[in-house]
């Protein structure tokens, strides 16, 4: 996807512009700045304006007073019935908590092209951040959090990582991944899974930076004590020389003082949703303290 961003700064506001092929974005915190460019693009090009943004590229968007919804209910909707599973049960979380994925020799084999399908679409869904709400605060903090699923893969005994970014109270990014190598332990799991989110924390700083929003000693908050320890001792010892060198590069930065990496107990540990199927209370708990709920709601 091509897409085109500008942004033009003055003493107290901002006007952001995004291209998409032939469509065009565009807001500000000063409705003249607006008006202003939309007269000069009518004055340069023949085009149409549309008005307030509502959809654009399967995203539908409602603005309102205590703020704007993203949500993709059409998209999702239109995803079900591709794939004939509109009349599907409905369920509570993505996976019942006691389930145990394995491989069976047994079953058939799948199509693979409707199974890409499949994932190209839900990656799409995801990565458009349904169901959430951004609030129209001042508030732009950012942090984040990274949990650590120990050997949660049992037919390889890979670990799956988790973490979640925030800026202010608003979910903005996530990820969920089955780590690459087998960990020793439960501490070099989470470890790997703190230096996964310390390098999307730090694309963030740098994104907000664009729009002068500076963020230094950036919270990313962990559950599990000995990871901490690793990634502020400077000195390679013996618990941790097996560790791929690259996952190493967030000791700098917490010795630099631009990440600030503290202790969670797993009870507030949100990126816990990212790394394992969870019973309802907890996943339902979790969800609320990510914002995210249901567009009926």
């Amino acid at each position: 996807m091509l897409v085109s961003k500008k942004r033009k700064t003055t003493k107290e506001d901002i006007l952001i512009i995004q291209i998409y092929v032939d469509d065009i974005i565009f807001g500000s915190t000063n409705a003249s700045l607006c008006k202003n460019f939309s007269k000069i693009m009518q004055d340069e090009f023949e085009m149409s304006i549309m008005g307030e943004l509502k959809f654009f590229l399967g995203i539908q968007i409602n603005q309102k007073k205590e703020g704007t919804y993203v949500h993709q209910s059409k998209y999702t909707k239109e995803l079900l019935k591709k794939f004939n599973l509109d009349d599907c049960k409905i369920m509570n979380t993505p996976m019942h908590s006691t389930t145990n994925m394995s491989k069976s020799d047994d079953e058939g084999k799948v199509d693979q092209k409707v199974y890409r399908g499949m994932i190209g679409s839900l990656l799409y869904l995801t990565a458009s951040r349904p169901d959430i709400l951004f609030s129209k605060s001042n508030d732009y903090v950012l942090n984040g959090f990274c949990d650590a699923d120990y050997a949660g893969d049992k037919i390889e005994r890979k670990s799956t990582s988790g973490n979640c970014q925030f800026v202010g109270e608003n979910l903005i990014s996530w990820a969920s991944k089955r780590q690459t190598t087998i960990a020793l332990s439960t501490a070099e799991a989470e470890y790997i899974s703190a230096a996964k989110c310390c390098t999307q924390l730090l694309w963030l700083k740098y994104q907000l930076e664009d729009y002068q929003v500076s963020s230094n000693n950036i919270p990313l908050y962990c559950d599990n004590t000995a990871a901490i320890h690793l990634s502020k001792n400077p000195i390679l010892h013996s618990r941790a020389k097996h560790i791929e060198i690259k996952h190493h590069f967030i000791r700098d930065y917490v010795q630099r003082g631009i990440i600030d990496i503290k202790f969670v107990d797993t009870e507030n540990q949100w990126a816990d949703i990212f790394t394992k199927a969870l019973p309802v209370e907890r996943f339902d708990f979790i969800k609320k303290h990510l914002n995210m709920f249901s567009i009926s709601e």
